[in-house]
């Protein structure tokens, strides 16, 4: 069974920058993609970023301009940089795995069947 752990959020005020970590321990395998999702205060989930396992990458048009997704395979760690944050980029912040095909983007958390426990990210103005 793989497990997600989360960590690098925090406070940070509106233009600056943090990095999330997503490490995978446990059972790991090659055919595993890994994407984060956000959940700001009294909304649903919605989806942030995904690494496929073709490399490639997708984001939200809300952060595509400003967020990166990337990933270290010889950490099994998956890494979310956010740049210029916003006010409204306050949320929890989880990251999620699934098997999938090397190409195909998921973006419903109902897709997923492993979830980190979640990092909280608050922007002041």
């Amino acid at each position: 069974q793989v497990q997600l752990v989360e960590s690098g959020g925090g406070l940070v005020q509106a233009g600056g920058s943090l990095r999330l970590s997503c490490a995978a321990a446990g059972r790991t395998t090659t055919n595993r993609i890994i994407a984060w999702f956000r959940r700001a205060p009294g909304k649903e989930r919605e989806f942030v970023a995904i690494d496929t396992r073709s490399g490639s990458t997708y984001a939200a048009d809300s952060v595509k301009d400003r967020f990166t997704i990337s990933r270290d395979n010889a950490k099994n760690t998956v890494y979310l940089q956010m740049n210029n944050l916003r006010t409204d980029d306050t949320a929890v912040y989880y990251c999620a795995g699934r098997n999938s095909p090397p190409t195909t983007i998921w973006t419903s958390p109902l897709e997923y069947d492993v979830w980190g426990q979640g990092t909280q990210v608050t922007v002041s103005s």
